[in-house]
């Protein structure tokens, strides 16, 4: 869910005025300012750990509502203010009409060391004719350079517990906006040459992305390796495991990829690491706020508010079918979050296998959804998650034993380094595991 609605950052200010008729007045998107901020402060887990001053977040939220402004514009001032959390699932989700006005070209950017790249794109008449070609590196938008695009115009609507998380989703997301309208964009190619090409943003956010992969898929690799590589983490992800994998006869070692998974449930993270673990395990520590205004009087920490922890559950391997026993490799990356990071965690914690790739978005567990007044909601991470006998993973998120990160030449030359790295070690995995 939060990445259909990602991006949605401060270039909307870049919009040329009067394309987008203004809808709520200034007394309706104050409100909204002040309900998003009230949601926050009440059950976000991440703001008492932060050192933010949240009543000068609600200043400056209903300073930015009494400007004059478009809808979509507003949606910006919101995700700004949620920003402020350090929350990578921290999220604005307007009234179907006005995200139906949400739109991006049919191009995947990607983030590879600070830098944006055309990864693909879907073919329609006007990409037929604008052709970027794929892999090239983007170097401006609207003539601003690349850098300063995202620094200034859409990383201040991202948030996330490190630097590489809110750069990454920024970049990730940096050419949506108003619907219709157009951007410029410079590109280069892998072979140095320059060129500008125009595009549209013309696929709404209400709409499929053209490009969206499967929500689970399998491949076969030599030495009887395989490959499981989750888009998100759909609601039947446990189902469609073990449709793919209904046995492990013939399976050496397994890569499992959660460098693109996000969003699902603690409870399917458990029941995929019952399959893939041949003993009982511990499932990740949840605590979760609750308020005791009363405390201010004895001048308790937490902002009068106390942590109640969920009991911990030892769960048992799964029998029907059988559990993977063999040797793990997983792969993380800065956009995994959700149960996706529960599933790291408790694999750490349980000793199974090895994490190859990059430090993750430190926003685990499912995400709150609030809902204000006028169809508006907002989503935000409500539970505080920690590994059972370990450190935190809440806003800080779940470091790899491995640390691998894309490159540019390994971008160019088409090679997955995290991904050779965990085929490495299945090949010759400790003793031990």
């Amino acid at each position: 869910m939060l990445r259909t609605l990602a991006g949605i950052g401060l270039f909307v200010l870049l919009v040329p005025a009067g394309s987008a008729a203004q809808r709520l007045s200034v007394s309706d998107r104050s409100a909204l300012v002040a309900e998003t901020w009230s949601a926050a402060r009440a059950a976000s887990a991440t703001l008492p750990r932060l050192r933010v001053n949240w009543d000068s977040a609600l200043a400056d939220g209903l300073r930015s509502a009494a400007a004059p402004q478009s809808d979509v514009h507003f949606i910006g001032a919101l995700r700004t203010l949620l920003a402020r959390l350090d929350d990578a699932q921290a999220d604005v989700l307007p009234p179907p009409p006005l995200r139906a006005r949400l739109a991006r070209p049919p191009i995947v950017v990607a983030s590879v060391e600070r830098r944006a790249f055309v990864v693909d794109y879907a073919e329609n008449d006007e990409m037929r004719l604008a052709r970027p070609p794929r892999l090239s590196e983007i170097l401006a938008v609207q003539g601003v350079p690349l850098e300063a695009w995202v620094r200034d115009s859409v990383l201040p609507a991202y948030g996330g517990a490190s630097a590489d998380t809110r750069w990454d989703r920024a970049v990730a997301s940096m050419l949506e906006g108003e619907r219709g309208t157009a951007l410029h964009l410079a590109l280069e190619d892998p072979r140095g040459g320059r060129r500008g090409v125009s595009v549209t943003r013309s696929v709404s956010l209400s709409d499929r992305w053209p490009l969206e992969p499967p929500p689970l898929s399998v491949d076969s690799l030599p030495a009887g390796q395989v490959v499981v590589r989750f888009h998100g983490f759909a609601p039947d992800v446990v189902t469609r495991f073990d449709r793919a994998l209904p046995t492990f006869a013939g399976i050496q070692g397994m890569v499992i990829d959660l460098r693109d998974a996000f969003g699902g449930r603690v409870a399917d993270a458990d029941a995929l690491l019952a399959r893939l673990d041949g003993q009982p395990f511990v499932s990740v520590i949840r605590k979760f706020r609750v308020s005791r205004p009363g405390w201010q009087v004895l001048a308790q920490p937490e902002s009068a508010a106390t942590w109640q922890a969920l009991a911990l559950d030892t769960l048992p391997p799964r029998r029907d079918p059988a559990p993977f026993t063999g040797p793990i490799a997983w792969i993380s990356g800065s956009a995994t979050r959700g149960a996706a990071e529960d599933l790291l965690a408790s694999a750490r914690g349980a000793g199974r296998g090895v994490i190859v790739g990059t430090l993750t978005a430190g926003s685990p567990d499912e995400p709150l959804v609030v809902p204000l007044e006028g169809g508006w909601s907002v989503e935000l991470s409500a539970v505080r998650d920690s590994v059972a006998g370990g450190g935190a993973v809440s806003g800080v998120g779940v470091a790899p034993d491995y640390a691998v990160s894309l490159t540019v030449d390994d971008l160019l030359a088409g090679r997955d380094a995290a991904l050779e790295r965990a085929r490495a070690y299945l090949a010759t995995p400790p003793k031990s595991n």
